[in-house]
């Protein structure tokens, strides 16, 4: 692997505190993701079950993992299956991990090959009353693509009929909202090579150069520092393609006079980055480009500041989005009257606000860029959040979206894209003292 991995220390924990989750007789089975085919014999690049790397630290296609702390045999209480390296694999893609190496990275003492584990899987099955299984639960999970471990479901099921089974995600997801030290120091990396993307464009942009040649730099950054790159598609807007939430064709010239809103961040051993700034491209805001972009600004300070422990994240969006209407009002893009249409139970679509402002104002991140989040929706300290004002005003071609990645603490959030310039005379300075 390019990047240095989490410690071992992390994926036992991790399993420990599932344990406690577990009823009584219950055994985890979950499988690594698929690769996936593009065309002829094309495939996708790897990405593994973001649970099971939780769970486990490998980053390798062909494992699987089973959880079975009731065990009467302690070494059946964690087995890892990882893939054998044939002679055929050895020409062609080159070792995958030993049993020793899958050991060292995941802390389990029982590693065998994956061609072992259907009769494990039989030998444990009969111990175990209940089987807990991965699905993707995550609500905004488009899952057209039967997935690997969808097809064992189906398969397990008419294996073993007439066992119990249950619901693996949710209680994953309850241990990853609150992040472990580990993993905010792999956040925190993931953030600092973002950082290195962001001073070396500003250094870069000026008219003429293209949305391209932007992502490019930020991706030579990026690779430069071992991430395996980008988190997410980056979004590289200039002008009016700011308009467009998820403007990914990045094809354009940035314009004398315009704004450019870059969404981008690195990935660093499968956590993520993610972060957004909006700046000009000659260096310098014209008076309404920095009256919007001070707005914004305003409202991204003011949701740090109620972003706190016990809210819960519809009365949080609904706080920032009062904030927000009021800029607008300042910006003369609401009136008083507009405001007044605007009521504590009116949902959120029919918001005047959503006019300009038409997203939400934060999600959780961690090893999925929209991490898995609990559905009571309450905020707690060890929650890592991005916060994501934006303002749109499409009549004058502009947007502005300012994003950072927070920790929420006990008495205060701590933002890890602190050093990431921010603030408006630090993007002009950034930008002009290259030019």
């Amino acid at each position: 692997m390019r990047y240095d991995p989490a410690p071992a220390a992390l994926f036992i924990r991790n399993r420990e505190r599932l344990a406690q989750l577990l009823p009584t007789g219950t055994m985890v089975v979950i499988h690594a993701n698929d690769i996936y085919p593009t065309n002829a014999d094309g495939v996708m690049p790897f990405k593994q079950n973001s649970n099971l790397y939780y769970l486990s630290g490998i980053d390798q296609e062909d494992t699987v993992l089973i959880l079975f702390p009731d065990a009467a045999d302690a070494k059946d209480r964690a087995i890892l299956f990882v893939r054998e390296t044939t002679e055929h694999l050895r020409v062609w893609e080159g070792e995958k991990l030993t049993i020793e190496q899958a050991s060292s990275l995941s802390g389990i003492g029982s590693v065998k090959l994956t061609s072992a584990f259907d009769g494990e899987l039989n030998r444990l099955a009969f111990q175990a009353k209940t089987l807990f299984l991965e699905t993707n639960e995550h609500p905004r999970a488009d899952a057209v693509t039967q997935t690997r471990n969808d097809r064992f479901v189906a398969e397990c099921k008419q294996r073993f009929p007439l066992h119990d089974y249950g619901r693996l995600a949710p209680l994953i997801t309850e241990l990853r909202a609150i992040k472990q030290p580990e993993e905010i120091d792999m956040m925190r990396q993931a953030i600092a090579i973002s950082k290195a993307g962001y001073e070396r464009v500003l250094k870069f942009i000026r008219p003429g150069v293209g949305e391209w040649e932007i992502e490019a730099e930020f991706q030579h950054e990026f690779l430069r520092a071992r991430s395996r790159g980008f988190a997410y598609t980056p979004i590289v807007a200039s002008g009016a393609n700011a308009l467009c939430l998820h403007y990914i064709e990045n094809n354009q010239r940035c314009q004398d006079g315009d704004l450019i809103l870059m969404d981008i961040g690195a990935e660093w051993g499968n956590w993520n980055a993610d972060l957004t700034r909006t700046v000009p491209v000659n260096g310098r805001f014209t008076p309404r480009q920095r009256a919007v972009y001070d707005a914004v600004l305003r409202v991204f300070k003011y949701a740090d500041s109620v972003l706190r422990p016990g809210i819960q994240l519809k009365d949080y969006t609904r706080l920032v989005y009062d904030r927000m209407a009021e800029e607008l009002v300042g910006l003369a893009l609401l009136t008083t009257e507009d405001l007044k249409q605007r009521t504590a139970d009116m949902p959120l679509a029919k918001d005047p606000v959503r006019k300009y402002f038409m997203h939400g104002v934060s999600h959780h991140l961690g090893l999925d860029v929209h991490d898995v989040s609990p559905t009571d929706g309450v905020v707690a300290e060890g929650m890592v959040f991005t916060i994501e004002p934006g303002i749109y005003i499409t009549e004058e071609g502009l947007g502005i979206r300012l994003e950072n990645n927070f920790l929420v603490g006990k008495d205060g959030n701590t933002d890890l894209c602190a050093d990431v310039p921010l603030e408006a005379e630090e993007i002009e300075a950034c930008i002009l003292q290259s030019s």
